[in-house]
C-alpha cells in the first residue's frame, strides 16, 4: 500500500516540511557523490551509533567530529542509506507532514519533529546499546508525524496504490494503523537479529512519541479525530 496523496487541505504553506525535505535531499546528494571510503566515514561520523552515544565505544581519530556524540541523534535524521530509503521517507513526510505543521505552526513543528526524532532514535538505541552500527534516516521523526496524524485525522482519505489493484482511496486510520501494526510485527521478528537493517523500534518509538506529544503541540482549536475535509470531486 503506497500512499500518494491525502484529502486534507492546509491553511499555511508548509515551509518547514519543504525545508526538511530539501535538507535531506541535499545531504544525500552530497553523500552519494563522496568516494566510497569517505562516504562510509560520513555515515559513521553523523549517524547515531548506540555504543558511541552511551559511551561504550568511541570513534577512531579519523572519524571523530567536533561535537558530542549525542548530537548525532539529530544529524542522523538527515542522512539516508539509499535512493529508495530517501524517496520513501520524503513521500510520507510530504503527504502527512504539511497537515501536522499546519495544526501547530512552523516553530512548534520544528521542535516537535526534532524532539520526536531524538526519542525515536533512542528507542532504537536502547534495544541494543552496544551496537556499533550507525542508524541513519528521517523515519523516526516521520513516524511521529504519522502517529500525530492518526489521532487528528483518522477519517481523512488517502489515495493509495495497491500493487495489482491500482489506486483507491482509503481512510487514513486504516493506512496508518496497518503501517504501525507492520512495524510492531517486523520489530518483534527483528529481536535478536545481528547486522544492519531497518530500525523498526525507531519507527515504533517515533509513532508513540508523536501520539503523546501532539496534544502538547497542536493549537487548542484543533480537535482530535477530526472529520475528513475532502477537496476532491468526482
Amino acid at each position: 500500500m503506497i500512499p500518494l496523496h491525502d484529502d486534507n487541505p492546509t491553511k499555511i504553506t508548509p515551509v518547514v516540511t519543504m525545508t526538511f525535505i530539501a535538507i535531506c535531499v541535499a545531504v544525500f546528494l552530497y553523500q552519494v557523490n563522496l568516494p566510497r571510503g569517505p562516504g562510509e566515514l560520513f555515515a559513521f561520523q553523523y549517524g547515531a551509533i548506540p555504543s558511541v552515544i552511551f559511551g561504550q565505544a568511541s570513534l577512531p581519530d579519523e572519524a571523530r567530529v567536533a561535537f558530542p556524540a549525542t548530537l548525532t541523534l539529530i544529524t542522523s535524521m538527515f542522512l539516508h542509506g539509499g535512493w529508495m530509503h530517501l524517496l520513501g521517507n520524503m513521500l510520507y513526510l510530504w503527504i502527512f507532514g504539511n497537515n501536522i505543521e499546519d495544526v501547530m505552526g512552523h516553530a512548534k513543528f520544528v521542535v516537535f519533529y526534532v524532539l520526536s526524532g531524538i526519542l525515536a532514535a533512542l528507542s532504537h538505541a536502547l534495544t541494543d546499546p552496544s551496537s556499533h552500527i550507525p542508524m541513519v534516516g528521517a523515519s523516526g521523526a516521520i513516524s511521529a508525524v504519522l502517529g500525530a496524524y492518526l489521532l487528528l485525522f483518522p477519517r481523512a482519505h488517502v489515495l493509495v496504490f495497491l500493487p495489482g489493484l491500482g489506486m483507491t482511496r482509503v481512510p487514513a486510520g486504516i493506512v496508518l494503523g496497518m503501517w504501525f501494526i507492520t512495524q510492531l510485527i517486523s520489530g518483534g521478528m527483528s529481536v535478536g537479529a545481528t547486522g544492519g537493517g531497518v530500525a523498526f523500534f525507531a519507527h515504533i518509538g517515533g509513532f508513540i512519541a508523536g501520539m503523546v506529544l501532539i496534544g502538547f503541540f497542536k493549537r487548542r482549536d484543533v480537535r482530535f479525530f477530526a472529520p475528513s475535509r475532502s477537496t476532491w470531486h468526482d
